[in-house]
C-alpha cells in the first residue's frame, strides 16, 4: 500500500505505483470530480490509509522538533541513516522512561 497527500497525485504516479506491484494506491485527487473517483476515495481502505499517513507525519514532526532531526550532523546517506536511527532510539528511550514511571 502507498499513501501520500494530494500534492503527489498524478495519473502517471498511480500507474507507476501499480506497475511496481503496489496493490492499493491511496493518493487523493482533489481536482477530479468524477463519481467513480469520488467513490474510490470514499472506500474504507482508502480513508484508513490516509489516516495512517497523517498519524505517521505527526511522529515524524515530533522527531524533527524534539530530537533535532531537521538537519543531519553526518555526511552522506549513511550518515543520515545513522542520525535518524539515533533520533528514533532517543524517542524510544523517552517513551520507555515515561511508561516505567507510571
Amino acid at each position: 500500500m502507498v499513501a501520500t497527500d494530494a500534492g503527489f497525485y498524478s495519473a502517471e504516479n498511480e500507474t507507476r505505483a501499480k506497475e511496481a506491484g503496489v496493490e492499493k494506491v491511496a493518493i487523493p485527487n482533489k481536482h477530479t470530480r468524477s463519481p467513480a473517483r469520488i467513490s474510490h476515495q470514499r472506500q474504507r481502505w482508502f480513508r484508513r490509509a490516509q489516516q495512517w499517513r497523517v498519524g505517521s507525519e505527526g511522529g515524524i514532526s515530533v522527531l524533527k522538533r524534539r530530537h533535532g532531526l531537521f538537519r543531519s550532523r553526518y555526511k552522506g546517506s549513511h550518515g543520515m541513516e545513522r542520525w535518524v536511527g539515533f533520533g528514533v532510539i532517543a524517542k524510544n528511550l523517552i517513551n520507555i522512561a515515561r511508561a516505567t514511571t507510571k
